[in-house]
Formats: structure tokens, sequence, C-alpha cells
């Protein structure tokens, strides 16, 4: 066994043939049988037909809405982390998605952390009715708005996007954490001003250029990354070398089955 002081997770589980419900319950409970930290399901609501760059992938592409997923992962595993990487947030109503937060810390014991991003497919964007130029300034505003739902005790917002008073929403999330996604400068300034951690992908040398972008961390603040290489002993000491707390194993970008990719993987899970 190769010790780490780093946690390792698993993302994109909810894609394809490996989120139909059986194979998720099977995936997911060897994930945490194998001592992986966390479980990490993507975004989509719509893609664009024909596929056209900067698309993931093909339209007919099974993605199952993360929040369900997690929810149903929830349900069949007891300790591994839950985390959305990421939701695109400008096309959710902040109001909804709050609930939905706090309902699943609940529900999963409070191992669920909300992973966020501005979003970048404009014909998706356009499909749900969201302004693409609009997107950086709701990620903003509907982050505050949700802080207000979760923390004040008479929670009120008025902004150019949302606005609300007189209302209260319960449950409250007991621990809830954000995590922004995204390499552009607003998005490390929404991760330092408005959350708890990022999210990124990339190689070493990718994540070496972001942090040397990056503003100045507070505290307590935790960087996750997807990682685009083969994980070995002297990768992990790269990533760790520069302040990643957690490294998320995307299956699909590496050669072998999903099952074939968890079993390797956790080789450097202390």
């Amino acid at each position: 066994m190769v010790w780490t002081g780093m946690d390792i997770g698993v993302q994109g589980l909810n894609i394809g043939d490996a989120a139909r419900p059986d194979e998720t319950r099977r995936l997911a409970q060897l994930a945490e049988s194998l001592g992986y930290h966390s479980w990490w399901a993507s975004d989509h609501v719509v893609l664009p037909s024909p596929r056209v760059d900067p698309s993931p992938s093909e339209p007919d592409t099974v993605i199952v809405d993360p929040l369900a997923h997690l929810g149903y992962v929830a349900a069949v595993t007891s300790r591994i982390e839950l985390a959305t990487g990421i939701v695109i947030l400008p096309q959710r109503n902040p109001l909804v998605l709050a609930k939905q937060v706090a309902s699943l810390d609940l529900l999963s014991g409070g191992r669920f952390t909300l992973g966020v991003g501005a979003g970048y497919l404009e014909p998706e964007m356009t499909a749900v009715g969201v302004p693409f130029d609009d997107r950086g300034a709701r990620t903003d505003e509907y982050l505050d708005a949700m802080d207000q739902l979760w923390h004040a005790p008479s929670p009120s917002f008025a902004g150019k996007f949302v606005s609300f008073s007189g209302v209260d929403a319960h449950p409250r999330p007991s621990n809830v954490r954000v995590v922004v996604g995204g390499h552009s400068a607003a998005a490390f300034r929404r991760a330092v001003t408005r959350a708890q951690g990022w999210f990124g992908i990339g190689t070493p040398d990718d994540i070496r250029g972001h942090l040397a972008r990056f503003p100045e961390r507070p505290a307590g603040f935790r960087i996750s990354v997807s990682a685009l290489v083969p994980l070995s002993a002297p990768v992990i000491r790269e990533y760790e070398d520069l302040g990643v707390d957690e490294l998320v194993v995307y299956p699909e970008a590496f050669e072998g089955s999903v099952d074939e990719v968890l079993r390797r993987n956790a080789e450097f899970i202390a």
C-alpha cells in the first residue's frame, strides 16, 4: 500500500452505462468499500445537437441529474462524501437549489458538498433561457441568495436576478460546503470570496499555472482536482506539493473498466 495524506475521489459515474440504478448502487458501494473519500456527479441539462465544440459529449449521452443521482447514492452508502462536480449554477433557480442542497445535507447525514460553476456551453444556456453573458453575475448573486436562505435568521435578498423577503425555508443545512469550479480569474475570485474550496481540472503543470494566478486563500480553503494523468506515487506527490487536498479520478479518462480503474487507484488510498 502506498501511503498518501491526500484524499482520493471519483467523478462522472452519473454518465453513460454506469448511471443505471444497479450499476450506480454497485459502484458506489464498491468505491466506499475501497476507501474512496468522495463521489462527484457532473451536470448538463441539455447538450447541443448535433455536437459542437466545446460540448463534452454526444447529444444522446445519458447524464443523470446530479442531485437526483446523489440522493440515490446517499441512500445506498453511509460514509463516502457526496459532491456535485459541478452544478451549472446560473441554469438553476437558486431558491429551489438551496432547498435541494439542504435536503441532501439532511438525508446524507451532512455528507454533501455543492460544487458550482458558471458554465461554458452557450447553446445549453440559451435553451434553458439564461443569457450567456449574464452567467458570471448570476452565479455570484445566486450564491449570495442561497447563503441567505441557509444562514440568515430572517432571509431576504434584493438583487438584479433574484429578490425575496418574508419567506423562510427549512431544513437548514447542518454543514453546507461550497466549492467553485473553473479556471478563470472570476472563478478564482468567486472561490475565495464565496466558497470554501476550488475544483480544478488538469495535469500537475496545469494546476501549477492556475494556482500561480490564484488569490490568497483563506485558512481551511480546500483544493480538489480532477486528475488528467494516471495516478502513481510520484504524480500524487507532485499534486500534493502544489497544495492539492484531493485528487478526483474520472474513470472514462483512464484505461480499463470502471471497476479496474477504481481498484487500481485504491492502491493510493491511505
